[in-house]
């Protein structure tokens, strides 16, 4: 996939004075600086005084042929630097793109290229090279735009592309591919960062080339840029694959922590596809929480994800167990008041919390944290859940920041980013 840099790279060449002094030659009037101070070999300046003439009268199949003669006679540095420049003004005239690459390298190769035009030709360069597939030419002519002072937003994404195209799409993760890859994707931030600098914005599909990359180096790169892409584009999808990301590096993770990052997919719309919706009600099932099952299931349904016979033994095992335990709430509520610690409070609360009615839930894991001997990390994990859901933005944050350690605190941070879009 190929970046589209939003900096136009417009090229001005001044034509070069010193020791050409045919008219053909002159300096534009436009022009502000004088190229270097050339010796040309005159059969050379021969030669170009015909493509030059050439040029003009827009023949430039006479012009590419007097260029080529010049190209026989060059013997210096400054006939080729010279050569270029012609060269260049004619690519530039027929908007021969092969002959403005052939010009700008030949230029750049002779050393002669002035300080204030070598970033920008070695720029344009490496954008070139990289159309062409030359990925190390490509590389080479972006470092070398990039030592000139060139403007980093539009250079580095040069190189990333560069070195992505040597990765390649296949194998990635092995060597060399692999290492490719982190250069390619240290250069793309290194390119975002310099946009941000300058005031632009970052394409969202950019970070979304640095998910894909890292992901298929398998670099752990790839938890780092997926936060980004969620930041640019905070959309479900992109939630989902943190969420993903998270349960992918951490396989252990008990099926209480596990339901309460399918409760985030589950509020972020980030629940796409049946196994998703199956997954939610399993875990509300091993955890005893009826009402979720339900409404994870009833949601999958509504929204054509899942038919009538795909969760339908989770649901008919809940479903009829949802009466009863709703009409035992109040005296739970009542048993946890009276509790020696936390215990009855926090089931109240994982009930009211399944069953939607988040105030409640709130007070109960309140409550729970009152009275102590519970999962502290867990209570404040959900507490945060059930404030966010109850639209308590503030408390909900601030239950979350609580969350100290482990999983635990990773599954709070993963809420905490989804209650920074919400709140911005």
């Amino acid at each position: 996939m190929r970046f589209v840099t939003p900096v136009a790279l417009a090229l001005a060449l001044a034509m070069t004075g010193g020791a050409i002094s045919a008219p053909a030659f002159a300096a534009k009037k436009e022009e502000k600086k004088a190229g270097p101070k050339l010796n040309v070999s005159p059969d050379v300046i021969k030669a170009l005084q015909a493509a030059q003439a050439a040029s003009d009268k827009q023949d430039f199949a006479a012009a590419k042929a007097a260029l080529a003669d010049a190209d026989s006679k060059a013997k210096s540095n400054d006939d080729k630097y010279q050569i270029g420049a012609i060269k260049l003004n004619a690519s530039i005239a027929s908007k021969d793109s092969a002959l403005q690459t052939e010009a700008l390298n030949q230029m750049l190769d002779s050393g002669l290229t002035p300080p204030e035009q070598a970033g920008q030709f070695n720029a344009v360069a490496a954008e070139q090279a990289v159309q062409a597939k030359n990925y190390d030419l490509a590389i080479q002519r972006g470092e070398a735009a990039l030592a000139a002072g060139y403007k980093s937003e539009a250079v580095n994404p040069t190189i990333a592309q560069a070195y992505f195209g040597k990765a390649g799409t296949t194998n990635t993760s092995a060597e060399p591919a692999r290492g490719y890859t982190q250069k390619g994707l240290a250069a793309l931030k290194a390119g975002m960062d310099g946009m941000k600098a300058a005031g632009q914005q970052v394409p969202a599909q950019w970070y979304q080339i640095g998910v894909s990359r890292a992901e298929q180096a398998k670099l752990p790169d790839v938890t780092e840029w997926s936060k980004w892409a969620y930041q640019a584009d905070p959309s479900g999808q992109n939630l989902r694959t943190l969420v993903r990301l998270f349960q992918r590096s951490n396989p252990n993770i008990s099926n209480r922590e596990n339901l309460d990052v399918l409760r985030l997919l589950s509020v972020s719309g980030g629940l796409v596809i049946a196994a998703d919706y199956t997954e939610y009600a399993e875990m509300a099932s091993k955890t005893g929480i009826y009402g979720e099952v339900k409404s994870a299931i009833d949601a999958g349904r509504a929204k054509g994800v899942l038919n009538a016979t795909q969760g339908a033994e989770l649901y008919q095992t809940a479903v009829p167990k949802i009466a009863g335990d709703k009409s035992t709430l109040g005296a739970a509520e009542a048993d946890a008041r009276k509790g020696a610690n936390g215990k009855i409070a926090a089931a109240t609360a994982d009930a009211y919390l399944g069953y939607g009615d988040y105030a409640k839930a709130a007070a109960m894991f309140d409550l729970a944290k009152q009275k102590g001997g519970v999962d502290a990390d867990e209570i404040n994990t959900r507490l945060g859940i059930a404030k966010l859901l109850g639209g308590d933005m503030a408390g909900a944050k601030s239950a979350f920041q609580s969350v100290q350690a482990g999983s635990r605190k990773q599954i709070a941070d993963l809420w905490l980013a989804y209650l920074g879009t919400k709140a911005a």
